[in-house]
């Protein structure tokens, strides 16, 4: 199968259930009315097992969907009738041109050949003596643009499973086939379509801000502020004015103020001072090189940025529920919300750009105090082994054991007994584990949700870090700069553990769990562009380079 069938339609559509329903009083001929010649030209060209079904130099992107909708109407045309066109198939035309509002290529949905067909057809005047062969052309080009647009709407256009080896997210499962049905049935195209959409007020407000930004591109965009020394409060430049208009174009400044004054005032710095909050830069005010080339990104950079978070959002089409913890790593962020509201906010610290922090969801359902780290395999291997050897009294300095064995006495291994120099092969049968106490990288607390990754949210005893603008330094797990607070909020129904009882167990030293009154949700996300609840749009840097490869996935066109 084309690369291209795997990654725009097979791969897409697996995320849609199809509930096949076949038995011999719907399929059998015996039992069927009389079919109409377009039924079975219909029947004859999609008869078969062939994954490479061709119309008019197209490719079926959903040919079984096809085989299932079409098997449960008898083959009946659900687009033409005796008469000629029905209604709505100008309705999924119009569906299809406004793809383009949700990032996606309306070329994409055989909407060229459509058209093509529709002239021919109008070329005999009544549909209804139009070529046999060309209704049902026309007819299974539409039913395949409806059940491919309804995947892609759903669950997105490109598998983030193959395309981001990271990602994890479960895709929400729609059954488009009987989706579909119904809109044929009550002639419900559009609206059918849009329910497939995600449901966030966040995808709402990204796709009113594509349009504005689409709108600024196409108005020339803004000017580039050339290079220099840092623009800042006070300074007389003439780049001054390029920094004014573009920041009043793009909304960051009122209008009309002092536009043509070339000094750096107290309006301009506060203007800056926006931008730099709303794209995670550091707010001092100051147009250093790394907010000058934040202002320099053109705004159809930005157009496509929102797009391809568009499209991120469409993979996680679900509700995420009344309340939950969402992480976004390319933020550096973890919220609580609330009914739609940030309750609880703070920094954190995500993988190296090498050792991702993969994007996944479950639910949170304990958390430990004075926890032990066991150090994972591969950085015992890389890392612990080769300071030990560098210094005999690494595992005292450090507070850490060697253990044989888990359970709840694993037996304790003397340092002096272990051949260092061979320690880091795969044969070394122990495990390291460092006690809890200051030095221990997990911190006082960390929170337990179950997943194959071994990725959970943790205390760290390294705060300087969190004073960083790009915060990836961990070996995958997340760093949270307020992790009290956190234990705090999912413990505050469990009248057993108030701040003072958490706060008298931790100065015990001794490790201790604690299952949460109610489990919570918690999304790990990537998003270089989202939409806060206050309405304000932010934009981030891609810390793992995903942007650009979701942008090329996103161009390559079907085989044709």
């Amino acid at each position: 199968m084309s690369k291209h069938v795997n990654r725009i339609s097979f791969v897409s559509i697996a995320a849609c259930i199809v509930l096949i329903v076949a038995s011999a009083s719907n399929t059998g001929s015996a039992d069927r009315p009389e079919t109409s010649p377009v039924a079975r030209v219909i029947e004859k060209k999609i008869a078969g097992e062939s994954q490479a079904l061709r119309l008019r130099g197209e490719r079926l992107q959903a040919p079984d969907m096809l085989r299932d909708f079409y098997e449960r109407r008898d083959y009946r045309p659900a687009w033409v009738d005796g008469s000629g066109l029905r209604t709505r198939v100008y309705s999924l035309i119009s569906s299809i041109e406004k793809a383009d509002r949700e990032g996606l290529t309306p070329d994409y949905y055989h909407l060229r050949t459509v058209r093509a067909l529709i002239e021919e057809i109008r070329k005999y005047g009544d549909g209804s003596v139009s070529p046999v062969d060309i209704r049902a052309d026309l007819d299974l080009l539409l039913s395949d643009a409806f059940l491919l647009l309804g995947c892609h709407y759903s669950a997105g256009c490109v598998n983030p499973v193959t395309l981001e080896a990271d990602w994890h997210v479960k895709p929400k499962q729609i059954d488009v086939i009987s989706i579909f049905e119904k809109a044929v049935k009550e002639d419900r195209i559009q609206e059918s379509l849009q329910k497939l959409l995600p449901s966030q007020d966040m995808y709402a407000e990204l796709k009113k801000n594509l349009i504005s930004y689409r709108g600024l591109a196409g108005k020339g965009g803004w000017p580039a502020i050339p290079g220099g020394k840092p623009l800042k409060s006070g300074i007389r430049d003439n780049r001054v004015r390029d920094l004014r208009q573009r920041l009043e174009i793009s909304g960051y400044l009122p209008p009309g103020i002092n536009d043509a004054r070339d000094t750096f005032d107290s309006a301009l710095e506060d203007a800056v001072i926006k931008f730099q909050k709303l794209h995670g830069l550091q707010t001092d005010g100051v147009v250093g090189p790394v907010t000058l080339k934040a202002l320099n990104i053109t705004a159809e950079s930005r157009a496509r940025q929102i797009e391809l978070n568009m499209e991120r959002m469409r993979w996680v089409s679900k509700r995420l529920g009344e309340r939950y913890i969402a992480v976004n790593i390319a933020d550096f962020a973890l919220k609580v919300i609330e009914r739609g509201n940030a309750v609880l906010s703070m920094k954190v610290i995500v993988g190296k750009p090498y050792w991702h922090t993969p994007v996944f969801s479950e639910k949170m359902t304990h958390l430990i105090l004075n926890p032990y780290w066991n150090v994972p395999a591969n950085i015992a291997r890389k890392e612990i082994i080769p300071k030990i050897r560098r210094d005999g009294e690494y595992l005292k300095k450090e507070n850490m054991k060697i253990l044989s064995g888990w359970g709840q006495k694993p037996r304790e291994i003397d340092p002096g007994s272990v051949d260092w120099n061979s320690a880091a092969s795969s044969a070394f049968k122990y495990r390291f584990r460092q006690e809890p106490g200051p030095r221990n990288p997990l911190g006082r607390v960390k929170f337990m949700f179950p997943n194959p990754f071994d990725v959970y949210l943790h205390d760290t005893p390294g705060k300087n870090l969190f004073e960083r603008d790009v915060r990836s330094f961990s070996h995958g797990c997340i760093r949270m700069e307020k992790p009290l607070e956190l234990a705090e909020y999912v413990l505050k129904h469990d009248p057993q553990w108030t701040p003072e009882k958490i706060s008298v167990e931790l100065a015990e030293g001794r490790e201790k769990e604690i299952r949460l009154p109610e489990p919570i949700d918690v999304y790990i996300l990537y998003l270089t562009a989202w939409v806060d609840g206050n309405g304000l749009l932010h934009f981030r840097d891609d810390v793992y380079g995903r942007d650009a490869k979701l942008d090329a996935e996103l161009k390559k066109p079907p085989p044709s």
